[in-house]
C-alpha cells in the first residue's frame, strides 16, 4: 500500500505537548465538571464504539446505511465528477465505501483521524477496494484548522463528509462554529455532505445511549481507564456510573460519568473531590428536526441544498453549500 501519512502539527505527540494534564484539571475543577467527548477515542474506545453500532439498540448506524445504499448513487450524482473528498473522523470507512463507489473520478480521499490506529485501519480496508484512488490520510483533530495534503491533480470541488451523527456531539454554538470552519476549507464551490440524526420517540434514543449488553457504559468508563493509562490518575472504575438522559426541552442526550460515592482522585499533583452522586459531564448528543438543522447551517452562511431520510425518518443525510450559492 503506497500511501502516505500526513500528520498536523495540531495533534498532540505526547500529553506533556498536548496539555492533556492541564485540560483534565481544568475540566474537572469546574463548578460542573465536564472533559471533551474525544477522550474516549483512543484504540481501546474505538473498538468499542464499533461494538455499539453493532447493538440492536443504536438504530443510528443501521438507519445511515441503510439510506446510504439507497440514495448513494443519487447523492454522488448531486456531488458530481472530479470531487477531492475530505473525510472528518474516518472511522471504520462503511459509509464512505458505498459513496466512492459511486463518485465519478474523484481526485482524491483525504480521511482525517486523530487515532492513528483508527485511521490506518480504514486506510488499509479502503486501498485494498480502491486501488486506483488516491487516499491522503491526515492525523489530525478535524476541529483544528488543517493543512490538507497537496491534490494530484485539480480538482473541480471539495466535500467535507461528516458521517455518522457526530455534528451533535457539538453544543448548538460549537456546531456553527465547526460549520463555518468547514465552510472555509471546502472553498467556494464545495459542499458539505453531514449525517444530521433527526428528533424522535424519547424512548428510543434513550435505549441507544443505553443498550442492554452495556457496551455503551464500558466505552463511557474506558474515558477514566484512558487518564489512567495515559496520565497516571487513579480513578476506581467502579466508583462511577454512566447515565445517558435524553433533555427534551435541550434536544439532546446528557451522557455523564456519576460517581458512586464521596471521593478523592490524584490528576497529576492535585486532588479532586466528588460528591456522592456528582456527574462529570462527557458528551451531548443533539438531535434536530430538519427545520432545526436548516436554521443552524443559515447560522454558518450554509444552506441546505438536499437532505435525504431513511423509510422510517429516523436519519438524515444533507448536503450543504456556500448560502449564496443555493438554488432559489
Amino acid at each position: 500500500m503506497n500511501v502516505a501519512l500526513h500528520q498536523d502539527t495540531h495533534v498532540p505527540r505526547s500529553a506533556v505537548d498536548s496539555g492533556l494534564l492541564q485540560l483534565v484539571q481544568h475540566g474537572l475543577g469546574l463548578k460542573d465538571k465536564r472533559l471533551p467527548s474525544w477522550l474516549f477515542y483512543d484504540a481501546e474506545g474505538s473498538a468499542l464504539f464499533e461494538q455499539i453500532c453493532a447493538q440492536p439498540e443504536y438504530y443510528l448506524t443501521g438507519c445511515e446505511l441503510a439510506l446510504m445504499d439507497e440514495y448513494a448513487a443519487e447523492i454522488a450524482e448531486r456531488l458530481g465528477p472530479d470531487v477531492r473528498l475530505v473525510e472528518y473522523g474516518s472511522g471504520s470507512g462503511r459509509k464512505t465505501r458505498l459513496l466512492l463507489q459511486h463518485l465519478q473520478a474523484p481526485v482524491a480521499y483525504v480521511p482525517v483521524e486523530i487515532s492513528e490506529a483508527s485511521l490506518w485501519a480504514s486506510v488499509e480496508r479502503l486501498a485494498a477496494e480502491f486501488p486506483q484512488l488516491a487516499i491522503q490520510p491526515l492525523r489530525a483533530d478535524f476541529t483544528k484548522p488543517l493543512r490538507m495534503p497537496v491534490a494530484p491533480r485539480a480538482a473541480r470541488r471539495t466535500v467535507i463528509y461528516f458521517p455518522g451523527s457526530t455534528i451533535g456531539n457539538f453544543a448548538a454554538r460549537e456546531a456553527v462554529e465547526l460549520l463555518r470552519k468547514m465552510r472555509k476549507e471546502m472553498g467556494e464551490g464545495g459542499g458539505i455532505l453531514v449525517g444530521v440524526d433527526l428528533k424522535k420517540d424519547a424512548a428510543v434514543i434513550e435505549a441507544a445511549y443505553n443498550d442492554r449488553a452495556g457496551v455503551t457504559a464500558q466505552f463511557t468508563l474506558n474515558m477514566l481507564a484512558r487518564l489512567n493509562r495515559e496520565l497516571g490518575t487513579d480513578f476506581d472504575l467502579s466508583a462511577f456510573a454512566h447515565r445517558a438522559r435524553y433533555n427534551p426541552m435541550a434536544g439532546r442526550v446528557e451522557t455523564q460519568l456519576v460517581s458512586r460515592r464521596e471521593q478523592r482522585v490524584r490528576v497529576g499533583r492535585l486532588r479532586i473531590g466528588f460528591l456522592a452522586g456528582e456527574p462529570i459531564e462527557v458528551e451531548y448528543s443533539c438531535k434536530y428536526s430538519l427545520a432545526d438543522f436548516a436554521a443552524l447551517a443559515a447560522k454558518a452562511g450554509l444552506a441546505v441544498e438536499q437532505a435525504w431520510t431513511d423509510a422510517r425518518h429516523m436519519f438524515s443525510v444533507q448536503h450543504l453549500v456556500r448560502a449564496n450559492c443555493a438554488p432559489a
